[in-house]
């Protein structure tokens, strides 16, 4: 038993450890200055604030998903659990493999180690693992110059290929399965990047002590907003949506419309030259997306360019759906769209055949029409065809064709018959995000979330956020025939009583591609080059699927390359095509001239027998889809 004075004394020794570990903390933060306490200070008020804020924004989310709302997607859209299953669980069943890439992965990180010590001791090493070319993830420089996120990016990188390698490796997978689980697991690994969380990005933490925490309650501001916009569901924002306004910073080119029905109004561009060539030129865009990437900015007017080198240019401008288009159907978009076009065109100039664009899924339409023409005997109404980025034959075509299937259709079509037979713009757009996931989603999560900031006015993107709707027949039977069951290649496609047979088109065809397209991708396109029965130039341009296609000459960007035959292999192409440095427009312009025709004196819109209904660039583009929406019963 202690004695009294032992008791004493333990206490006076307790105090004392409590008085010098108190006083220990005091010299701890006496050694902050008061501008550096002041910022702590500002930085846990911003730090409550965020936390404070992220516990209402769950809330929400959760009394959102708890609602049920049928328009969100469900919790496995592309169905991949068998498939994963399928996969892990034969990778759990091959040890060897998995030893090897375990040894792989112990011998990288133990190379790892030795390496960073290298650093902090000596100043340098070299690395591990880099990034592939292109990543833009790691540009802050603290990535490569720090050794601690050195090291925590190439541990990141070490993981990410040993996930893949395994997916990649595994026997007794068919390609398209290891493909989907491929392309699923890259998406996983992509979110769980270090640079897409506050703690290990350094860009973040600077910004944090900069602005005192400021920069997560704007974060999480703009993340309210968004969620906000979306009704729940995040609508991620790109880009300043205020600062650009359509027919007066975009979409200026001078016209008039001069034809319109349910589906599409005609736009006729005026002239910029005394003469222009006989045949016009009719571009049908995708309807998809709106028309004016080919007009986004005078100095890079693909629609200017085209009435400078004197061509008549029509452009068809497609109709935002509502839901009272949802029966429209492809077949409706061919006889009211193009054709109706070239019937307009034949009112307005005297010209019953002109000279056609397709571009993108405008392409797989006028590929279409064409068979159909020959099929019926008019073949003449269309003197030439060129493709921008446009795909006939969907075997090779990227990773959205992974996912087409039966399960998926059927997700879709439950989604627009929510939304009253229509898909809305916001779900084609995510997927479309999601085939370049770093640059398009998670890019703006880290810049608008975390860093706070709020993304910058950029015409391209505003575009690209324009989004259009489909109508549910129109959209179901192109996913179902073309993507899915590939009838077009295949020559099974049958449409208003004639089969649909390309071999059968003699018809002139000029097919562009994009080297790095990762919608339309180059060996797809060539296979669609190769369907055509008649001479086709195809022809390979620099970058992607629209600034590989957007591409003004002025600008002198990038390159494309040209081989005048066109062998049984893409792979054989390459290696004998040219190289020329920029744009492609002038060899297709030189094309296009070989069949336009002589010189004619230029033509007004509105001196035919076709009167103005109204200036470019119509009422259609003008429609944003969530305004149109609102008053959609």
């Amino acid at each position: 038993m202690a004695s009294p004075s032992d008791t004493d004394t333990k206490t006076r020794s307790n105090t004392g450890k409590t008085q010098d570990k108190a006083s220990s903390a005091q010299d701890a933060w006496s050694a902050f200055s008061d501008a550096e306490m002041e910022t702590l200070d500002h930085m846990s008020r911003n730090l409550m604030q965020a936390s404070l804020m992220s516990q209402e924004l769950m809330s929400d989310v959760m009394q959102k998903a708890l609602e049920g709302d049928p328009v969100l997607p469900n919790a496995d859209p592309f169905h991949a659990a068998p498939e994963f299953n399928e996969v892990w669980a034969k990778i759990a069943n091959q040890p060897e493999l998995m030893m090897r890439a375990q040894a792989d992965l112990m011998k990288g990180y133990i190379d790892l180690w030795s390496n960073t010590t290298k650093r902090v001791m000596a100043g340098e090493a070299d690395p591990v693992i880099e990034p592939e070319k292109g990543d833009k993830r790691w540009r802050d420089e603290d990535w490569s110059a720090n050794p601690l996120f050195s090291a925590i990016k190439q541990s990141y990188l070490l993981n990410q290929h040993f996930m893949l390698g395994l997916v990649q490796s595994v026997p007794g997978v068919d390609e398209r399965t290891r493909r989907k689980v491929e392309f699923l697991t890259k998406q996983m690994t992509d979110a769980l990047s270090p640079t897409n969380f506050a703690l290990t990005n350094p860009e973040v933490l600077r910004e944090t002590w900069k602005s005192k925490g400021e920069n997560l309650t704007r974060g999480l501001q703009n993340l309210l907003k968004d969620l906000e916009a979306g009704h729940g569901r995040l609508a991620l924002t790109q880009t300043d949506m205020d600062g650009f306004e359509v027919g007066k910073d975009l979409a200026t080119a001078p016209g008039k419309v001069v034809f319109q029905n349910d589906v599409m109004e005609l736009i006729q561009y005026a002239p910029s030259t005394e003469t222009v060539k006989k045949r016009p030129l009719l571009i049908a865009p995708p309807w998809i997306n709106k028309f004016y990437i080919m007009d986004l900015r005078e100095n890079n007017s693909m629609i200017r360019w085209l009435v400078s080198q004197g061509f008549t240019v029509f452009l068809i401008s497609w109709v935002n759906p509502g839901p009272e288009l949802k029966d429209k159907t492809f077949s409706d978009y061919m006889h009211e769209g193009l054709f109706a076009a070239l019937h307009a065109i034949e009112a307005a100039t005297g010209e019953k055949s002109v000279n056609a664009v397709g571009y993108c899924v405008g392409g797989t339409l006028l590929a279409t029409a064409l068979a159909w023409l020959k099929a019926d005997g008019h073949e003449d109404r269309i003197a030439s065809a060129t493709f921008f980025a446009a795909q006939t034959d969907f075997e090779q075509a990227g990773d959205l064709c992974l996912f087409v299937d039966e399960y998926w259709l059927g997700e879709i079509e439950r989604i627009m018959d929510s939304q009253g037979g229509i898909l809305d713009g916001r779900s084609m757009a995510d997927t479309f995000n999601l085939l370049r996931s770093n640059d398009l989603i998670w890019s703006f999560v880290v810049n608008n979330y975390l860093l706070g900031r709020q993304p910058q006015a950029f015409d391209l993107l505003f575009w690209n956020a324009d989004q259009t709707r489909m109508p549910k027949a129109l959209h179901l039977w192109y996913l179902d025939n073309l993507y899915h069951k590939n009838k077009l290649a295949k020559g099974e496609l049958e449409l208003d009583g004639h089969k649909i047979d390309l071999s059968s088109v003699k018809t002139p065809v000029y097919m562009q591609a994009s080297r790095e397209d990762h919608i339309a991708p180059y060996p797809s396109v060539y296979r669609a080059a190769k369907l055509f029965g008649g001479p086709v130039r195809f022809l390979m341009a620099g970058s992607g699927h629209i600034a590989g296609v957007i591409n003004h000459p002025d600008a002198k960007k990038y390159q494309h390359w040209t081989y005048d035959k066109l062998p049984a292999k893409v792979e054989t192409w390459v290696k004998n095509a040219t190289e020329h440095p920029g744009s492609w427009w002038e060899d297709w312009r030189d094309w296009l001239y070989q069949r336009a025709g002589e010189d004619v004196p230029a033509r007004e819109p509105g001196a035919g027998d076709l009167k103005p209904l109204r200036d470019a660039p119509g009422e259609n583009v003008m429609v944003r889809s969530d305004e149109r929406l609102k008053s959609t019963p």
